[in-house]
This record gives C-alpha cells, structure tokens and sequence, in this order.
C-alpha cells in the first residue's frame, strides 16, 4: 500500500502562514494543542506527576464543544491523548468529531496491548499514531509491532522519552523505528515537581541524535533547534504550543506553571488569547528562567530560519508529497 499525508483545505494553509507572520512580531497563536481526554492511566512513570493531578473526565458533549473551539482557531495541529485515551469508551466518538475540524490530527497512546484495539476504524480519523514507548511505561516489546501497525494508513511516530539511565539504549530505538518504517521523538525525562530527577546528559543527548540522524535519515523528527533553545537562559519556550487539561482547564502559560484560568468548553480560545490577562500570562512565559526543557513548548518555538524549519519537518516531506510504500 501507499500511504500519504492527508491535504488539508488550501484555506488552512494560507491562514496558518497569516498567523505564523503576526506571530512574528507578537507571539501569541497556538499552531498545536495536547488535548488530555482523560487523566486515567494503567502507568505510574518514575518522571511523570499525572498521577499527582487526577481531574475527572469531561463529558463527551463538552468534550466536543472544545474540539470544535479548537477548530475554530489558529491551530494546524491536535493532539489527542491522556493519561491514557483509549480508556474513553467513546474514543471514537471523539475521533471522528475532532476528523471535522480543519487540523491534522495526532493520537498518542502506550497500551501495551496496542494491536487489540479496531485500528481499521480509527484509522479513517487518525493521520499520526504516535505511540509512547520506554522503560517508564514498561512496553518496549511493542518495537516489534510496529511493522503491522505501519500496516494501517496513518504516519506511526514512537514518542520516546529519555531518562539518564537509558540514555545507551537511544540508537537501538532509534534503528528499530527506521527498519520498521516509523518516525521517533526523543525528549528527555523533564524534572516535574514531586518526581525523582531521572534528566539525561542533555549535551551527550544532543551530540547522540545529531549522529543519529545521519545514519538513520527521515525517522528523528527531534529538531536541532530544541536543544539551542533549552540552553538559552530566558525566553525560549514559545505559546505556540498549549496543553488543555482532562477538565477541559487550558494549560496558561504552560504546564509545568500549572495555571488554569480558563476552560475551554466555556471560553473562547482566540478571544481569551487576545485579552491582557492572556498578554500578561505570555510574558511571565518569556521571563521564566526555570528551563525546564519541556518538548511541547522549545520544539514548537518560531523557526529562526529556512534551516530549522526544515530540520524539524524534513522526516515527513515526502510522505507528504509522494506517499510511502509499505511491502507486505
């Protein structure tokens, strides 16, 4: 089979180059979204606190009213998971209403039983699977999987994160996304309040994926800009990127601030974003000194350049031009 990235309306495109140009002289448009459906998880990962911030889940009726506001913004790109999203009786409910919308869509998810659930059926939603897979969520025997799921029509992405006592382990992960047809994210095991600090080698990460991606070409979609802007001393984490909570509470500025000032199934995303408690909110953003090296907010900073922009697409330019073949 030939698999393509789905082409959105040529009105999108244009619209998220108008917003990208504003964004240049004040950043404030989301372009991506983590959209946690639900706070329960079968994991208690030594470098994640979910655990510590169980919310109950929405509604599946205000759970639409979000994914729907969200279609109605700046927003190119959603990602769908949790906690664990397939622990949603209605997830497929959800999937197709958030297909409606004018974005791509993303679904990340680490059951370990992954191949159990109707992939021909979520399929049609889905245009990136990423899957979470590390020692943290103890299913690293889904490596040999990935060759069936690549079988459905959906870009498979492996979201690895990196503590400092796998950090060995990165190329074996690595060659097993390439030989098997599959992207990978690499990101290091953040340092969040009431975890132990399992951070990597942050330079010797940097310098293993650099190598890496010359000899594994079109699978590291970990951008060399990310690591440049975690070594920067303020200012580097962009509000392009936002994390709305399983209550429906969005992330502002950020996660790891865990401030909520609104929900999303009540207010308006764009407008809240235009007001000066929002303007406010970003700027404490921009004085943060705290370099927490959360991927979600340096990787999705403005590009600096032609360079960057397509170091952090290039893995995917040509299953969006030209497809990819999978050989049965």
């Amino acid at each position: 089979m030939v698999k393509k990235i789905r082409k959105l309306a040529l009105k999108k495109y244009l619209e998220t180059i108008y917003y990208s140009i504003k964004n240049i002289r004040d950043e404030k448009y989301p372009f991506y979204a983590s959209l946690k459906v639900t706070s329960k998880c079968h994991f208690a990962c030594k470098f994640c606190d979910m655990k510590y911030f169980q919310t109950p889940d929405l509604s599946n009726e205000d759970m639409k009213k979000i994914i729907r506001n969200l279609g109605r913004s700046s927003l190119f790109l959603l990602s769908l998971e949790g906690g664990e999203p397939l622990l949603r009786n209605d997830i497929e409910e959800i999937l197709s209403e958030a297909h409606k919308q004018p974005f791509y869509l993303l679904f990340t998810t680490s059951q370990k039983n992954l191949l159990d659930y109707p992939w021909d059926k979520y399929q049609k939603y889905i245009d990136f699977l990423h899957i979470s897979i590390d020692e943290g969520h103890d299913n690293l025997h889904l490596f040999d999987s990935l060759k069936n799921i690549n079988r459905f029509n959906m870009v498979v992405c492996v979201q690895t994160v990196v503590a400092k006592e796998d950090q060995d382990k990165i190329e074996d992960k690595v060659s097993k996304c390439y030989y098997s047809g599959s992207k990978i994210l690499l990101m290091p095991a953040v340092h969040l309040d009431k975890t132990e600090d399992h951070f990597p080698d942050f330079d010797r990460m940097e310098k293993q994926i650099k190598i890496l991606k010359k000899n594994y070409p079109e699978t590291i979609i970990t951008p060399n800009s990310y690591f440049s802007a975690v070594k920067k001393k303020t200012g580097s984490c962009s509000p392009s990127s936002i994390i709305i909570d399983a209550d429906g509470a969005l992330f502002y500025p950020c996660r790891t601030l865990k401030e909520k000032p609104v929900k999303l199934q009540e207010t308006d995303l764009m407008k809240f974003i235009e007001t000066g408690e929002a303007a406010e909110f970003r700027k404490k953003m921009s004085i943060c000194t705290r370099q927490c090296g959360w991927y979600q907010y340096f990787a999705t900073s403005r590009f600096s350049g032609i360079h960057d922009f397509f170091d952090a697409t290039g893995p995917y330019l040509r299953e969006f031009f030209l497809g990819k073949k999978f050989e049965d």
